[in-house]
């Protein structure tokens, strides 16, 4: 598409993380001469991700749906306060166990699917994360609505 088009910029959600990853290999890789900007992930007034998915949710599951990027936001946090002390870097287990804690306190979450933390630039899976950051994904369930949702660190 990009060759047929010859656009000089392409933007992209944050949502889609591996998305933009793919994107910027593929144009990296195949020297395509366009410049790939990934914005922010447009979030309602409480932070829920906007996704069409979220018109599937039942009124009292809506309430608490924020808690996917309140989960997110607790594991970041908790990376801030771990890199003051810590000049190596936070273990992913620490801030994975993190996210779900926050997700398993709400009843309504019916099933976390995923919780990873990935490199920024290729997606692969981190042990620790350090001054590079990296991004927190997760997928779950509220009710039968599947959630996505991603934070970048720092």
């Amino acid at each position: 598409m990009f060759n047929i088009v010859q656009p000089t910029t392409a933007y992209f959600g944050q949502k889609d993380a591996a998305q933009c990853v793919l994107i910027k290999r593929i144009v990296e890789d195949l020297n395509i001469p366009v410049e790939i900007k990934v914005k922010d992930t447009i979030r309602e007034s409480d932070g829920l991700a906007m996704s069409s998915r979220n018109a599937y949710l039942m009124p009292d599951e809506r309430k608490i749906a924020p808690i996917v990027h309140a989960s997110l936001i607790a594991a970041k946090s908790l990376y801030q306060s771990e890199m003051k002390v810590s000049f190596e870097g936070v273990q992913t287990n620490i801030l994975v166990e993190e996210v779900k804690k926050i997700l398993k306190s709400e009843p309504r979450v019916s099933e976390i699917q995923y919780v990873s933390i990935d490199s920024k630039e290729t997606m692969q899976p981190l042990e620790m994360v350090g001054l590079d950051g990296a991004v927190i994904s997760l997928a779950c369930k509220i009710g039968n609505v599947r959630l996505i949702d991603n934070i970048l660190l720092p």
